[in-house]
């Protein structure tokens, strides 16, 4: 379907990266609107009461294509892909199974390791375990299942940053989730690959000026340098780009993904791991998508018509 395009830009939701999704749909507006298109924005709400009237919304937009710009639950995790796909509405990214699969890291680790893609060990411990004992050798990173944008993770180092074991009174994830995810810390450098479509763009490293790159790096204009392309062996790049593209087919992701990585610079390319891929990658003025397709020479505005053709272009297909 060729364009102009009236577009619903569905955005806001009540999960932890509201702002972070708000942000992202303001965007996507304003360059629907500058490139000629018809741009309907939709707030899902700030709580799952305020969401209830999200088909009503959708059916009065009469939209050609719905712009899925959430983050997190419900609008990353299948709810509102299966809530589309019974409403008969062609969406952006990924669809109902990728989605379910994909923001659950550990669901994800099942899906990609017997696959032969790379990723750390660990393992699901309920969050009272903490406050008994260590559920593997220090340092180890514990992060929600199902939450992106660095939301809730933690770093439990050898000196013993939140006691030993982990104390009751110490503020931290365990307090916010009855269960997460317990995995080796990898020490070494933090890298980044877009895919869009069928191709990985680039490889992009993240070095936040203090800590780790958190959700305060990762949306604070000024406390992390992004340095695309990242300064690695080619033989790295390449393997990460592999990785990320692997990936993305593997989940069956559409449109666009996010692949993140550790690397530790002193194993080579034995020492790349995947963290998670994200479905719906960000797209505000920080996001490393618009960041990289830059550097390729696109445009904010073409990335996203890139990103609705493909939605349509899968529609056509299965028409």
């Amino acid at each position: 379907m060729n364009g102009p395009w009236k577009v619903a830009v569905l955005m806001g939701g009540w999960s932890a990266e509201r702002e972070v999704s708000l942000s992202s749909g303001a965007g996507i507006v304003a360059a629907l609107s500058e490139r000629g298109h018809t741009a309907i924005p939709i707030d899902m709400g700030a709580t799952p009461a305020e969401g209830r009237d999200l088909p009503a919304k959708l059916i009065a937009a009469n939209a050609d294509v719905v712009f899925n710009a959430l983050h997190g639950v419900p609008g990353e995790d299948g709810t509102v892909q299966g809530l589309m796909d019974v409403m008969g509405f062609t969406y952006t990214h990924s669809g109902l199974a990728t989605s379910v699969v994909a923001i659950d890291k550990q669901l994800t680790k099942q899906h990609l390791v017997p696959n032969g893609i790379p990723m750390p060990g660990g393992r699901i411990v309920k969050s009272e375990e903490l406050f008994a004992a260590d559920p593997l050798p220090r340092p180890y990173v514990v992060k929600p299942v199902n939450e992106g944008s660095s939301v809730g993770v933690a770093i439990v180092t050898a000196e013993g940053n939140y006691g030993n074991p982990i104390g009751r009174d110490v503020a931290g994830p365990w307090h916010e989730f009855d269960e997460l995810l317990a995995e080796p810390f990898i020490r070494g450098r933090e890298l980044t690959v877009a895919v869009l479509r069928d191709k990985a763009l680039a490889v992009t490293e993240l070095r936040p000026k203090s800590g780790f790159y958190d959700y305060e790096s990762k949306y604070t204009d000024g406390l992390t340098e992004h340095i695309c392309p990242a300064d690695v062996p080619a033989e790295i790049a390449e393997a990460m780009m592999a990785i990320a593209l692997r990936a993305h087919k593997l989940l069956g992701c559409r449109g666009t993904s996010r692949a993140d990585f550790r690397w530790d610079d002193e194993q080579g390319v034995e020492g790349l791991f995947l963290l998670e891929v994200n479905t719906q990658p960000g797209m505000t003025p920080l996001s490393l998508v618009p960041e990289q397709a830059r550097y390729l020479g696109m445009s904010y505005g073409e990335l996203v018509e890139t990103v609705i053709a493909d939605a349509l272009a899968a529609k056509g297909s299965e028409a």
